[in-house]
């Protein structure tokens, strides 16, 4: 199938992508949307700006939009109208999302998928965490963390790149303190910097790191892509 990807360069979408092209699909378009601000239920909100670099990477067409406000049923609307412009562009035939969890969101995607007669595409629901941070690793996926908000996630992991001994010390700092080990509750949030899907990685060049003694941001202030790795 044709599908339109809504992607926020985290990890999950993008290795949603990933899976989804083994399994055959052709993602022709990402859909992204700057949300009013990190309140949203629904979409991301660190470094958007820079999924730019991973588009033109990936070659594959990003369609952008802004919403002015954190209401679900008002950035729904605006995914909507970025799923009919992709319909009449690339006459896609589904939405892909990195989804594992959240009930939520899921139900919220099939929802309007249903309105637009669309088939919804979630190849991550229900990973097993350990299992899908190793396979993560195991294929080729480079990503750091670029938000924290969790009790047991310190300013230490701002810009950290996860490597393959971060994923038992996050599962033990998980289990103690309670989130959740994929991130989906929005306890942590990535962006991916190199992966099979690359043409060329993403070289960050300036960041400014925010710490508030509980949560912290990694804001990305230039990159551009890596054209000698």
């Amino acid at each position: 199938m044709k599908l339109a990807c809504l992607f926020s360069g985290g990890k999950d979408s993008a290795y949603s992508i990933h899976v989804a092209q083994k399994q055959g699909h052709d993602v022709v378009c990402l859909l992204s949307i700057f949300p009013k601000s990190d309140e949203s239920h629904l979409l991301h909100h660190p470094n958007l700006e820079w999924t730019k670099l991973q588009s033109e990477s990936m070659n594959i067409t990003q369609l952008t939009a802004i919403s002015t406000s954190d209401d679900a049923d008002d950035e729904l609307i605006i995914i909507e109208n970025l799923l009919r412009q992709a319909k009449a562009q690339f006459q896609i035939d589904g939405l892909l999302h990195g989804g594992i969890k959240s009930k939520f969101q899921k139900k919220q995607f099939e929802t309007l998928c249903l309105k637009l007669n669309l088939i919804p595409v979630a190849p991550l629901w229900e990973l097993e965490p350990v299992k899908y941070m190793n396979d993560l690793l195991d294929s080729g996926f480079s990503f750091m963390m670029i938000t924290v908000s969790s009790d047991g996630l310190d300013e230490q992991w701002l810009g950290k790149l996860i490597l393959k001994p971060d994923i038992e010390l996050l599962r033990n700092l998980s289990s103690k303190f309670g989130f959740n080990l994929n991130f989906e509750g929005g306890e942590a949030e990535t962006f991916v910097i190199n992966c099979p899907l690359f043409s060329n990685p993403i070289k960050i060049n300036k960041f400014i790191k925010n710490w508030d003694g509980y949560r912290g941001r990694f804001e990305i202030v230039d990159a551009e892509l890596n054209y000698n790795a």
